[in-house]
């Protein structure tokens, strides 16, 4: 018999650590007064009320009793377990118990935030969750983290500047990667730019990456090449690749997605002709060739975004035009050049100072009212100036358009295969815009680019930087190890009904046809209990969350 099979057996010996967190929880509600009911609770044998429970002093009074008292269930009523329950869960196992025989409960969020000004409500709320968080934890059980092998390679699906950015840092750290670009050439819309808004050549950059990139022999570069399909999970994906030499079947530990955007094609928007009317990325031509021969240009900004069709701000589409704006300037100071604007998107102080730049140089800014559009016709530019109240009307050559970043035609397929999701936009969607802004909510997939929403090329090229730090995160450990809190299924009760299968988010549940049961793969679950809720046989529980433990809280409350 193992340790973990005793504990089952013993008697609960619960210890409870009651936290003030500063006057955060006992500004609100009488700690003293909650942690003397504690101890009034089945099987609590210890109970200490700590100023900081979370602090280095804190960590010690609870590893001491854990091994001065023989705990054997540990319950910390202090704040949210989003952002403390790993510190509290290992710091048991560093004392020697099992970290998933702990339970947190919340009296910050749920009782002296919520009921500010009542102290005595909010400290009658926190011994009776205490109650509750007691009465499951003695039907805690220990568990097993699970643990599975990793493969130490990366696909990266698209060559433009931020997958050539990520597969370049991969490199550097030892890891093989295998980079798929589906065009023939690497550099993704960079290719199409002229110049830089830090003022270098794009052209230069590229060619400096992509030649470090192809010369790496743990890289393999593959243009004009598909990724068909992929399965599996983090730290062991199945791919399959379409390449022009046949298809080829691999194995990688992490896939990162930078698959990147495409400009609009303003059609049908100001008279758009590609001649006298043109978009940003078709002056980015010109420029790149010299071949401008216009007198008076005008800009016309959020072409074809903001709109009820296209609802988003594209982010770079005003430092882009006045970034070529400055370069006119710059080559022909003869010119005339006038941006019609709704809202300046110039984030940063670099951006900020390009503006007041572009206005040192004589370009001219005027803003329009979208529910009053420019009209362009036969060489003019007609625009309502709200200052003066008067239309104006302007005498011009070329008109250029900025239009938004859209996403590829190909995203919804990617995100499919992939099982990742989009936003309403359909750029691709990150697990949290802030505290997981490169990862998407599959583990071992990432995102990163103009795929994810409109970037420069500095914020690609450290996007894809990123995405391989939190790659190297994953694939630099001897294992993954993973929580147990995960769902299982009792073969010998399960019917196949299959309702588990359409509500697990995770597809992590299959069919087995022979046993006609359903499977779980421990690794894809992510403990959400959405099966647990559903299977009509009680057949699927979740670790932790087991109905009797749940009971055994419904029953103290």
């Amino acid at each position: 018999m193992n340790m973990n099979d005793l504990i089952l057996y013993e008697e609960p010996r619960i210890g409870v650590f009651v936290c003030d967190c500063g006057s955060n929880i006992a500004g609100h509600l009488d700690c003293a007064d909650v942690a003397e009911y504690a101890k009034t609770l089945p099987n609590v044998v210890y109970v200490k009320e700590n100023l900081y429970t979370c602090s280095e002093a804190g960590i010690v009074e609870i590893k001491k009793a854990i091994k001065g008292q023989n705990l054997n269930r540990v319950v910390v009523a202090s704040c949210s377990p989003r952002t403390h329950q790993p510190l509290f869960s290992s710091s048991c196992a560093e004392a020697g118990l099992n970290p998933y025989l702990f339970e947190m409960v919340n009296i910050r969020d749920q009782c002296s935030w919520v009921h500010m000004g009542k102290r005595d409500d909010a400290t009658q709320k926190a011994k009776e969750l205490i109650r509750m968080g007691v009465a499951k934890s003695a039907g805690l059980e220990p568990q097993e983290e699970i643990e599975s092998s990793l493969v130490r390679k990366v696909l990266v699906m698209g060559g433009g500047i931020a997958g050539l950015s990520a597969a370049q840092a991969l490199a550097d750290m030892g890891l093989d990667i295998m980079l798929v670009e589906k065009t023939s050439n690497f550099g993704g819309l960079l290719q199409q730019v002229h110049q830089l808004d830090t003022g270098g050549s794009a052209r230069a950059l590229l060619s400096k990456i992509i030649d470090d990139v192809q010369s790496r022999s743990n890289i393999t570069c593959y243009t004009k090449a598909i990724v068909k399909e992929t399965g599996g999970y983090i730290g062991n994906f199945e791919i399959k690749i379409d390449t022009q030499n046949g298809l080829i079947k691999d194995k990688v530990g992490c896939i990162v997605v930078a698959t990147g955007a495409v400009p609009l094609i303003p059609k049908g928007l100001f008279g758009y002709d590609g001649e006298t009317v043109i978009s940003l990325m078709e002056l980015e031509q010109k420029l790149k060739k010299d071949d401008l021969t216009a007198r008076r240009i005008v800009f016309i900004q959020c072409a074809g975004a903001r709109t009820k069709e296209r609802e988003y701000c594209s982010r770079i589409c005003c430092m882009i035009g006045v970034k070529n704006a400055m370069i006119v300037k710059e080559k022909y100071p003869l010119i005339d050049v006038r941006i019609l604007y709704r809202d300046m998107q110039m984030y940063g102080t670099h951006k900020e100072q390009m503006l007041w730049d572009a206005r040192g140089k004589g370009i001219q800014f005027d803003v329009y009212n979208p529910d009053n559009p420019p009209e362009v016709k036969e060489g003019k530019v007609s625009f309502f100036q709200s200052i003066t109240g008067k239309i104006i009307d302007l005498d011009t050559d070329l008109v250029v358009l900025s239009t938004p970043l859209v996403p590829r035609s190909d995203a919804p397929a990617v995100a499919n295969m992939m099982r990742v999701p989009t936003d309403q936009n359909g750029f691709f969607l990150e697990a949290h815009a802030k505290l997981r802004p490169l990862d998407f909510a599959a583990d071992g997939i990432f995102v990163c680019g103009s795929g994810r929403y409109p970037a420069t090329s500095t914020e690609a090229r450290t996007q894809g930087l990123g995405v391989a730090s939190r790659v190297a995160a994953i694939l630099f450990k001897d294992k993954l190890v993973k929580s147990a809190i995960v769902a299982k299924i009792n073969p010998e009760s399960c019917v196949g009904c299959k309702a588990c299968l359409t509500m697990c988010p995770y597809e992590a549940i299959t069919y087995n046809r022979d046993k006609r049961i359903c499977e779980i793969n421990e690794i894809l679950c992510k403990g959400c209990g959405n099966c647990a809720a559903t299977c009509p046989s009680h057949s699927a529980q979740l670790c932790g969350y087991k109905p009797e433990q749940l009971l055994a809280q419904i029953g103290a409350a």
